[in-house]
């Protein structure tokens, strides 16, 4: 597998330099600063091919723009409301520009209103770094006491609710401001974060609107932008939920192996891909990560390499990002069917052998704690998950296949 490392542009503080001395052979970016739905201009992908390529010193890189992570798919187009088909005439337009400067994967996720959700970023691991985490009590707390969003309390256990009114009547006001941060905070690179109230009005443009109605919206958009994919060379490459089960009451629809066969189903040509994330699928224990990885092989045109520990077997659970080999999923017998993937491919004469990985959701260590990094994003964290999962990569290569 081809190593590459996550990066948001000149201002992550991440620099290249450090993804070079981490040993990294080709990045992951995004044009972040391009307002979600314009179209990508080959001028900017240009550029950014340029930066990838030049270390801040000047000199070479010697790494490439592997992966698209992401080109914006907005609610709009997902929900098909609003000015949605310009903005997906514009998608396709990003598409083929990318294809011209020869930019080939594209990664891109279903989720509503959110990508990745955590409720607590700084959570303190067994190693004393500090970790991702998502503890399903905080959600409740925050879904039906802060929020105050109708019907919340529907979506919970009722064990699961008497939990959060307990905990609620418990936080002061400092704790329930970094929960309410939290969780209505931009992701990494997207400059934005919400009130409380602007946060609501994106939640209710959901209201109303189906799991089964989602996936034929998202079934309807493959339609059309997979065929034209597969004509100019793009591997688009479908993230799970994260979590991967309903939170807010939105809908979710990539969270099982069922959900991805459906998907491959519904279109079925090459283009039509996943991103194989070992960290969302793991967060559920009626995922086997080892089968899927066998059964959608062809399919799987883009990795992230992580480990989730679950802390029960139940839907939906808390769990929280562990060292990148520990966790609940057995990252070794993975890594196995990835690379006897490859090889597969390789026999075959295809024209793309290599699956592209990054690790995923560092822990902040040593120097990054404290030092303002992106959670999960840091570098020593990331490093070290790197250095972990290279060793494995080559060991299981050299004398498991």
């Amino acid at each position: 597998m081809k190593q590459t490392w996550r990066w948001y542009g000149q201002d992550d503080p991440v620099s290249l330099a450090d993804a070079k001395q981490a040993g990294v052979q080709g990045i992951v970016t995004a044009l972040h600063h391009v307002p979600p739905s314009d179209i990508w201009t080959k001028d900017e992908i240009e550029k950014r091919k340029r930066q990838v390529a030049t270390l801040p010193d000047g000199s070479p890189s010697g790494m490439t723009w592997d992966v698209v992570e992401s080109v914006f798919i907005s609610d709009d187009i997902k929900a098909r409301t609003g000015d949605w088909r310009e903005q997906l005439d514009n998608y396709k337009q990003s598409l083929r520009n990318l294809a011209a400067a020869d930019v080939r994967v594209v990664a891109y996720h279903t989720m509503p209103v959110l990508d990745w959700t955590r409720t607590n970023l700084k959570w303190k691991h067994a190693n004393t770094g500090l970790a991702l985490r998502f503890d399903v009590i905080d959600m409740a707390v925050f879904d039906i006491h802060i929020l105050k969003r109708k019907g919340a309390v529907l979506s919970y256990s009722d064990q699961i609710v008497a939990q959060a009114q307990e905990r609620f009547f418990g936080m002061d006001d400092t704790q329930i401001t970094t929960l309410t941060n939290t969780l209505t905070a931009g992701l990494p690179g997207s400059g934005e974060s919400w009130s409380l109230t602007e946060f609501a009005d994106r939640l209710a443009v959901w209201e109303g609107i189906s799991t089964q109605q989602l996936r034929q919206y998202h079934m309807d958009f493959l339609a059309e932008v997979a065929p034209l994919a597969e004509q100019i060379g793009i591997r688009l490459a479908c993230h799970p939920d994260d979590p991967p089960f309903p939170i807010l009451g939105l809908p979710r629809i990539m969270s099982t192996q069922a959900d991805f066969q459906t998907m491959f189903d519904a279109v079925d040509i090459p283009a039509n891909g996943m991103t194989f994330c070992t960290g969302s699928l793991g967060s559920r224990a009626d995922n086997d990560l080892s089968e899927m990885a066998r059964a959608f092989g062809s399919r799987i045109h883009f990795a992230h390499l992580r480990n989730v520990r679950r802390e029960n077997d139940g839907v939906p659970c808390s769990f929280y990002e562990d060292d990148h080999l520990a966790g609940s999923t057995n990252m070794l017998e993975v890594i196995r069917a990835l690379v006897g993937e490859e090889a597969r491919r390789r026999l075959a004469n295809e024209s793309v052998t290599t699956i592209p990985m990054r690790p995923d959701h560092g822990h902040e260590l040593l120097g990054d704690i404290g030092a303002g990094g992106n959670p999960g994003y840091t570098a020593i964290g990331r490093l070290r998950g790197l250095a972990e999962l290279r060793g494995a990569m080559l060991a299981i290569e050299e004398y498991c296949l």
